[in-house]
């Protein structure tokens, strides 16, 4: 009797034993059912979670390199800053002239004979044109050959 209000609490209790019994192993097979689809879901959800942390480490791993990669790549851009795009013109010389004045109480320079000579600078003057200055592949139409 107490078997028979366990399975179908709610329900007047069956009084045959046959009934009762078919009942608890209709019961017993149903609940095995659940408890093997519940193991299989638990073991699908332990692989998903290996899978996860297996990801989740190469996504570290990666951050980590690509973290490197920017500091590597902001530590050589620092750099590149750094450094002058072009070298600056060296100051002019002073360059005595024949027959300066020289103020009272000092000593003209020495060698005052040397005729002054002006250069352009050690420096690549092109980079400084605007781009159609410099650029040749209309000369032939622009100008054309001379005889």
């Amino acid at each position: 009797m107490v078997l028979g209000s366990i399975l179908e609490p709610g329900r007047p209790a069956k009084t045959d034993k046959a009934a009762i019994l078919i009942d608890a192993v209709r019961m017993v097979t149903r609940l095995r059912g659940e408890a093997q689809k519940l193991k299989e879901s638990n073991s699908n959800l332990q692989e998903k979670i290996k899978e996860s942390k297996v990801e989740k480490n190469d996504l570290r791993e990666e951050k980590q390199r690509l973290k490197a990669e920017k500091e590597k790549l902001e530590q050589q851009l620092k750099t590149m800053n750094t450094q002058p795009s072009f070298l600056p013109a060296p100051p002019p010389p002073v360059i005595p002239t024949f027959g300066a004045v020289v103020p009272h109480g000092q000593a003209p320079p020495p060698g005052n004979k040397l005729v002054p000579f002006i250069s352009y600078p050690g420096v690549a003057m092109w980079q400084f044109m605007p781009p159609a200055t410099v650029d040749t592949s209309q000369d032939h139409v622009l100008r054309p050959p001379v005889a």
